[in-house]
């Protein structure tokens, strides 16, 4: 793997530059515009022709071995998050890559320079698409409901909406790095539906007339007790994790509160069980709002899906990395609680989301830096290269294996998205009856 791993490296500072301009340009899911033009220009410069998505950032290009073969997906992710603690945080937005998907993007950058080199497709066959994606980051939810109104975008994850759009036609396995404090590999992690609760109130005089009023916030607040008291009957192995922010909450002191919005997910290792815990935690919500007099909208989107590793690919990144970077721990039960728009891809091809060290901190925290950018990003470039030299070589051997002994949880893309469709919901969730009765209605 030496002539692999020496073509990465020629091309290693372009790649750890292209990962310091991303970390001080940070943007958040679909708004990644610089880092969209300074990725294009350079991949341009290298002699890709590209496929941008247009209406938002993002972008592939395909290379072709020259023989007959399966499709490799290779990704990288282009969005920062938001801390506004961070000391690097753009003082404007709060947005910081404490989550280091500019080494992710940077080391797509110099795995495509390094398939440059003379003599590196030799004995591979098939094609590599590399694929630079938006919106990984689950967040600024309004915002991207905005975007789905408008029609720009029909989902809030940019993988799920690249598959939307058909880029990831013909694709046969698929595989990421992702940043980390080390070098492993495990079974998966949770998917999520978000939700977004409006509870609607009456504006009163909170010093001379409350009881005329009716309190938003109150409801809010109860709520979130009634939620917080069902997490005693969340499943221990179904990890079912529930956040809420509240991100209005009132407009003046002195006006009791008339309309407060709260965000949220519902996580959880399998599609049953977060659709089970999202009822329960939707009738808590309902029951809550009726027991003030309030109103309240509930509006449910599909998140991400679980993301379930494909186990020929797992061996593959625990190969591959091994070899590149010189360790990587086959976890082969472990399980993370967080959640990837790459799981929507595993439900219809053999994926994998390994992880590569080279980072220190607290991921999405304000102590999160990129430690050593050799291995973070160099290093992940190289993971890149062998895993896609192990998929590729010897007729492709190791791909067609896995895609043959893969059983997709949904037989196609057009299947995928029937069943998250189902998972959209708007629903007035408290109904207020002519007779004085109070119905519940909160679920589709």
């Amino acid at each position: 793997m030496e002539k692999y791993i020496q073509a990465v490296e020629k091309h290693g500072q372009l790649a750890k530059d292209a990962a310091a301009f991303l970390w001080k340009n940070p943007e958040t899911g679909y708004r990644e515009w610089k880092a969209q033009a300074y990725l294009t220009e350079k991949f341009r410069a290298l002699g890709y022709e590209l496929t941008e998505a247009g209406n938002i950032p993002g972008f592939y290009t395909d290379v072709d071995t020259g023989r007959p073969g399966p499709m490799v997906l290779v990704m990288g992710e282009l969005d920062s998050l938001i801390c506004e603690s961070h000391p690097d945080a753009d003082p404007a937005t709060g947005a910081v890559h404490a989550c280091g998907h500019c080494c992710q993007a940077a080391g797509l950058l110099g795995f495509a320079a390094a398939l440059k080199e003379p003599g590196v497709l030799d004995g591979w066959c098939g094609k590599i698409r590399l694929m630079a994606t938006p919106a990984e980051e689950l967040i600024e939810v309004e915002y991207r409901e905005q975007l789905r109104k408008q029609g720009v975008i029909k989902y809030f994850g940019g993988k799920v909406e690249f598959m939307y759009r058909g880029f990831m036609e013909g694709v046969d396995v698929a595989f990421m790095i992702h940043s980390a404090g080390r070098t492993f590999v495990n079974k998966g992690s949770n998917g999520c539906i978000t939700k977004t609760v409006t509870f609607h109130g009456k504006a009163a005089h909170a010093g001379g007339a409350p009881n005329k009023g009716i309190n938003a916030l109150y409801a809010a607040n109860q709520a979130l007790s009634a939620c917080n008291a069902l997490r005693e009957t969340f499943v221990d192995g179904d990890h079912i994790r529930f956040h809420p922010i509240i991100t209005a909450g009132g407009d003046v002191v002195n006006a009791i509160p008339e309309t407060v919005t709260m965000e949220t997910y519902v996580r959880g290792a399998t599609m049953e069980s977060i659709a089970v815990n999202n009822r329960k935690i939707n009738r808590a919500i309902a029951a809550s709002a009726a027991a003030l007099g309030c109103r309240v909208s509930i509006s449910d989107r599909p998140g991400y899906s679980p993301r379930m590793h494909d186990r020929g690919m797992m061996e593959v990144a625990a190969e591959a990395l091994a070899a590149a970077v010189g360790e990587c721990g086959l976890e082969s039960e472990g399980w993370g609680t967080g959640c990837s728009d790459l799981g929507d891809v595993s439900m219809v091809f053999p994926a994998v989301h390994p992880n590569m060290g080279g980072v220190v901190g607290t991921g999405h925290g304000n102590d999160y830096y990129i430690a050593d950018p050799d291995l973070a990003v160099v290093g992940l470039a190289k993971g890149l290269m062998l895993m896609t030299h192990l998929l590729l070589k010897d007729d492709a051997k190791r791909a067609k294996e896995i895609k043959a002994n893969f059983v997709p949880t949904f037989a196609s893309l057009e299947e995928y998205f029937t069943f998250i469709d189902k998972l959209d919901m708007d629903k007035d969730a408290v109904v207020y009856n002519e007779d004085g009765t109070v119905t519940l209605d909160y679920q589709k």
